[in-house]
């Protein structure tokens, strides 16, 4: 399954900002919830599932415009480069890191997917989170799309930097436009796992260094290396090839809604930006390699449709009481999203799989996987998250800004 993380889920806000961002909180609730049940339902109660639209791309694609719609805003609100890393560094690695600690130490009793090559260049894969875009597989089924949000790091950082990051409608519509182009021309990804993982490193660790601690030409040619490699290795890097660019399509149309919401610059012609993206995503599926049932057209279009359709519900009552229990599952989504594989994963080892039991049983066995894996994801958010994010802030030396 496709997930993506997504992706990026909340961190501690001040009083007002959590309040004003509880929709988003709500939207991450939803798409985290969707993941789970994509993979639970295809063990668990599996007549339930739906087969007419997707439910992880569906919930992958709303955490995707949650983080276009708030990461940008984070950068530029900051206006630091150096501080935005800190804080998306902490934000996510602590946990990604135990996660692959984890599965790691549980091979002895669950082996790593096929698709996983245990060497130096997957560990080197793992160490930029960039797995996906160098022709590797993360260690959990889910780390997939955690390489899409670094790409889309890597990228609105050099365009902050170069001065270009406030026409986003024109980057989306470009990204939207080069994935069916490129889903035409390539069935498979163009870069070799083992030089393209090693080159990211290089470049990822080299670029960022010149953007966090250079000025002027360096800090200029910093940038050009980061959006040079995240354009490279999405558009001839990716299993998927046409995915990685309608990903970021999506992606810079959560920017493109955040800047018409706000009519500042670049917010002119919002809609029709938008408009052109979905048209250009639609035809996606008609052009490319097909990638599985979900990218089948009336299945991605429906699942597409879905996606933006929940988060513009999102936007219109942006400013209502919002559930809580939604709330309360954004702010964990991201432990939720990470943890929820490998313990179904451990579930399967210790208990066989649900299919084989009564229907009555499956619904009882799926609640009781439900709840362990929202206790889980409590505690490593108290645990894990809320700690590292803390830490973060202090080295950073300033307040977040709803991320």
């Amino acid at each position: 399954m496709l997930t993506a993380e997504p992706a990026s889920a909340p961190s501690a806000t001040p009083p007002g900002t959590a309040r004003r961002l509880a929709w988003l909180d709500a939207i991450r609730g939803i798409g985290a919830l969707a993941v789970l049940l994509e993979h639970m339902l295809y063990r668990f109660l599996p007549g339930l599932r739906p087969y007419w639209f997707n439910l992880g791309i569906y919930g992958v694609l709303v955490f995707f415009l949650v983080s276009g719609y708030i990461i940008p805003a984070s950068l530029e609100h900051r206006g630091d480069v150096r501080s935005f890393w800190i804080g998306r560094l902490f934000r996510l690695y602590p946990l990604y890191l135990l996660v692959i600690a984890v599965v790691l130490a549980l091979t002895p009793l669950i082996p790593l997917r096929r698709a996983v090559t245990p060497d130096l260049a997957t560990a080197a894969a793992h160490v930029t989170m960039l797995v996906d875009v160098v022709g590797a597989a993360g260690v959990a089924d889910t780390m997939w799309t955690l390489s899409y949000e670094m790409v889309f790091y890597l990228l609105v950082t050099a365009l902050f930097v170069l001065g270009a990051h406030r026409r986003s409608g024109r980057w989306a519509v470009v990204f939207a436009v080069l994935a069916p182009v490129v889903g035409a021309v390539l069935a498979a990804p163009v870069l070799a796992r083992g030089p393209a993982a090693f080159i990211a490193l290089a470049a990822f660790a080299a670029g960022l260094a010149c953007v966090l601690t250079g000025s002027g030409r360096l800090r200029a040619a910093g940038a050009l290396v980061l959006g040079g490699l995240a354009v490279t290795l999405v558009l001839l890097g990716g299993r998927t090839p046409w995915l990685g660019p309608a990903i970021l399509a999506v992606m810079f149309t959560g920017t493109v809604l955040y800047r018409w919401e706000r009519g500042g610059p670049g917010g002119r012609g919002g809609l029709r930006a938008v408009a052109a993206v979905a048209v250009a995503l639609f035809v996606v599926p008609f052009v490319a390699v097909e990638a599985g049932w979900w990218a089948y057209p009336r299945v991605w279009i429906t699942t597409v449709l879905l996606a933006g359709a929940t988060f513009a519900l999102g936007m219109a009552l942006r400013r209502r009481a919002v559930p809580r229990v939604l709330v309360w599952l954004g702010v964990i989504s991201y432990s939720v999203y990470l943890l929820h594989h490998p313990l179904l994963k451990l579930f399967l080892v210790l208990f066989g799989d649900p299919r084989e039991r009564p229907v009555a049983v499956q619904a009882w066995l799926a609640l009781g996987f439900l709840a362990v894996v929202l206790l889980a994801s409590w505690l490593t958010y108290r645990l894990v998250e809320l700690p590292m994010q803390r830490l973060g802030r202090r080295l950073a030396g300033s307040r977040p800004a709803g991320t």
